[in-house]
């Protein structure tokens, strides 16, 4: 069918185009940027689901470029791990372009309305297409104009957004450099930048100090790029001040595209045994994100602002999945790739919520929730939901990726990294259960004046929690039908 075989270019190259029409339509008549933006995302769903569903059926497919045979040629491979990670990101940037209307208009003024739907397209194609090309210079592309549009999109915060901005600009930066350093080193050492070509290429190759020292560079560098510990300085400013949608859009996104782009280099540019054996990094960011987990964790406890809390969490969510990917087996692989799902819906439905309430109370103080349960009782339901989810409890989706990260630590008889799993979900539950408290139990005088949300941006609240419980019961469907394929045979 026609849809199937250019839905990987259209995915990427239709919010590009509409991007661009965008802004100069916005100009004429700014009411018409919202509606283009969702229609946009609303057809790149549909075609994600396309491709998700033909990956299942069919397997692993290509699609070339200008006709260019690879490896001179750009080629977009699609296998099951980036089917999943591109639906989860076109899901994400589909919800959040609904409920971004009115908390736009609320937080940013009139005139830069057409800009900031040109900039959340151009985000969601970069996105789109770090996850769909089998190529590793034209990640890096898609990486700049992601960051370039989420540097931007930060800026037009509140007023401590631009220096939050610069400083994501400089350390993101920073991370693309590392990348395209490893690119280069690739390049010199093989003549290809082609992945599959690559994977090809480079076993034979693997003592060599040049490519040590690409595969050093990249993963210094994606690791800037997803705010791992200790480069993760510039996240919680970033988060905390960008607008509401933005927040919500980036913490869902970004960091798990990151994290695909982690795994590609690592298990399939890179055999496993490379990782493990021959430079064993594996073991090294097992104990950093053991640390980044109790690190985010206890920072998160300390702070009363909601973005700051759920920033901070960010840090620790994106240790469990690196920690996922270092414990090198099947069942930890398995836990990472779940969880890069689960986490993308639970930080969706937290940061929409941050949004509810700051939209309704003007307010990022928790100890400003009270009675908040009353007045606005669907979003506060939503919270209890993500608030589960996030403590690891069933039958929502943080507890079955939560349980086969603990099942691979357990096997490699890593206890303390099992323990540092644990000690996040517990400090997780007395972070959501205080805040619960505060929302239900306490009163506070400004609540007679508060209702719910405009439908707008309840709906998107609700489905990510209904998301939340529904990939909870569906877990074991989405590992057998999707990432069992992703797993490497090493495992």
């Amino acid at each position: 069918m026609i849809v199937l075989e250019h839905a990987a270019i259209l995915v990427v190259v239709i919010p590009l185009l509409v991007s661009f029409f965008n802004v100069i339509i916005g100009l004429w008549k700014k009411n018409l940027c919202y509606p283009m933006t969702v229609l946009t995302l609303g057809f790149c769903l549909i075609l994600t689901v396309n491709i998700i569903v033909s990956v299942i059926e069919i397997g692993t497919f290509s699609y070339r470029l200008g006709g260019w045979t690879p490896p001179w040629g750009i080629e977009y491979v699609i296998d099951h791990l980036n089917a999943y990670i591109a639906i989860i990101v076109s899901f994400i940037s589909f919800i959040f372009a609904i409920y971004s209307r009115k908390s736009i208009e609320k937080e940013i003024s009139s005139e830069k309305i057409p800009y900031f739907y040109t900039l959340y397209l151009l985000l969601a194609a970069g996105l789109l297409g770090i996850t769909l090309t089998g190529d590793l210079f034209n990640i890096f592309v898609f990486l700049e104009i992601t960051s370039l549009s989420a540097y931007a999109l930060i800026a037009i915060g509140d007023e401590n957004a631009p220096l939050a901005s610069f400083n994501y600009l400089i350390m993101g930066t920073i991370g693309a450099c590392f990348y395209l350093l490893g690119v280069g080193y690739l390049y010199i050492s093989t003549g290809s930048l082609n992945i599959a070509d690559l994977a090809g290429l480079l076993p034979g190759l693997y003592h060599s100090k040049t490519i040590i020292a690409a595969f050093g560079f990249f993963i210094v560098g994606i690791a800037v790029k997803i705010a791992f510990f200790p480069f993760h300085i510039w996240l919680p400013d970033a988060y905390t001040h960008a607008p509401s949608a933005v927040s919500a859009f980036v913490a869902s996104t970004m960091t798990k595209v990151g994290a695909y782009v982690m795994i590609r280099i690592m298990y399939t540019v890179f055999e496993p045994r490379f990782s493990t054996d021959i430079l064993p990094i594996t073991a090294i960011l097992g104990w950093i994100a053991a640390a980044a987990i109790i690190f985010g964790s206890i920072l998160a406890l300390a702070q009363k602002d909601i973005k700051r809390i759920l920033s901070y969490i960010i840090i620790a969510e994106v240790g469990y999945i690196v920690m996922g990917v270092s414990i090198a087996n099947k069942s930890g692989f398995t836990g990472a790739v779940l969880h890069i799902m689960n986490d993308a819906l639970m930080m969706a439905c937290l940061f929409s919520v941050a949004g509810a309430i700051i939209y309704r109370t003007g307010s990022r103080d928790i100890y400003t929730f009270g009675g908040l349960g009353r007045k606005m009782p669907f979003t506060m339901a939503a919270l209890f939901v993500s608030a589960v989810s996030i403590a690891g409890l069933p039958p929502t989706a943080g507890f079955f990726s939560k349980w086969y990260l603990l099942l691979g630590t357990i096997y490699e008889k890593k206890w303390i990294f099992a323990g540092s799993l644990i000690f996040s979900s517990l400090v997780n539950a007395v972070i959501f259960f205080r805040i619960l408290e505060i929302v239900y139990f306490k009163k506070h005088p400004q609540t007679g004046l508060i209702k719910e949300v405009p439908m707008s941006m309840l709906i998107p609240i609700l489905i990510t929690a209904g998301g939340i419980l529904i990939t909870g019961f569906y877990s074991g469907d989405i590992i057998s039908s999707i990432i069992r394929f992703a797993v490497p045979r090493e495992f």
